[in-house]
């Protein structure tokens, strides 16, 4: 009887223990499976990052480039307006060499 008693325990005892094991596995199973998981969302985010930095370089690029387009559309103006200044003076000078108008000096 003793012996038999025995090897119930000792059953019962592994089946304790190989439920415990199971439930150990599923555990860690889930733990990898969230682990994956978190991994996963962190690299999705970590992409959004990245396109959202390339987005803003973009934009500042077009910015930059609208303000030298700008820039240089009032150089090209004011470099007009030196030149009509600079081309009336050129008239006046000659006009008075030449004792003749200003208008008929920028005929020449």
């Amino acid at each position: 009887m003793r012996k038999t008693t025995i090897a119930a325990l000792t059953a019962v005892a592994a089946l304790g223990l190989s439920a415990c094991s199971e439930k150990t596995q599923d555990n860690a199973a889930k733990t990898a499976e969230s682990a994956g998981d978190d991994a996963q969302a962190a690299g999705a985010a970590a992409g959004d990052a990245a396109a959202d930095g390339a987005n803003a370089v973009g934009t500042a690029a077009a910015n930059g480039a609208k303000a030298v387009g700008n820039a240089a559309d009032k150089a090209a103006a004011s470099t007009d307006e030196m030149g009509a200044k600079a081309e009336d003076a050129r008239a006046r000078v000659e006009a008075d060499a030449h004792n003749e108008s200003v208008a008929e000096a920028k005929k020449d």
